[in-house]
This record gives structure tokens, C-alpha cells and sequence, in this order.
């Protein structure tokens, strides 16, 4: 089984956590806990599976909510082009 070039034996499968283990290892960056984040920090964040959701799911939310008024937008335009037939 392949293991990561730090000194704890790592799967290479679990990616995340040897991007843990490397940032703790090399920098000395521990994740705050969920109690110390506060705010908007506490439900969008990259630490918990919940804040990355959140995340996810607002960038969607954005790209939906955009592609809406643009199509609304398109629509009103040929709407106004369109010349109404008078016989």
C-alpha cells in the first residue's frame, strides 16, 4: 500500500487527510473547532463537511439565480422586438 511522504503512514486514498497531516506537519496549521468560528464563518467554511456544503450549494444557488435572469431578460427583450400584428 502507497503511503505519504510525511511521518505518519497514510493512505494515498484519503487525500484530504494527508493535506491535513502535511499542513499540521509542515506549517503548524491546525482547523479552529466549530466553536471558535462565529458569524457567516460558522456555516461556510472549508473545515466541516457542513460548511463546504453550504458552500457548494450558495455557488449553485448563484449560478442558477443568474442563468434565471438571464433568461428572463433574454425573453422581455423578444418580447419587445416582436411587432404585433394589426389586420
Amino acid at each position: 500500500m502507497p503511503t505519504s511522504p510525511v511521518k505518519t503512514r497514510i493512505p494515498l486514498t484519503s487525500f484530504g487527510h494527508l493535506i491535513t497531516e502535511v499542513k499540521r506537519q509542515l506549517f503548524g496549521i491546525e482547523a479552529p473547532a466549530s466553536v471558535e468560528l462565529s458569524g457567516w464563518r460558522k456555516y461556510f467554511n472549508s473545515y466541516t463537511l457542513q460548511g463546504r456544503r453550504n458552500c457548494v450549494l450558495a455557488t449553485y444557488g448563484i449560478l442558477v439565480v443568474t442563468a434565471a435572469a438571464y433568461v428572463m431578460h433574454r425573453q422581455n427583450k423578444k418580447e419587445k422586438l416582436t411587432p404585433t400584428s394589426t389586420a
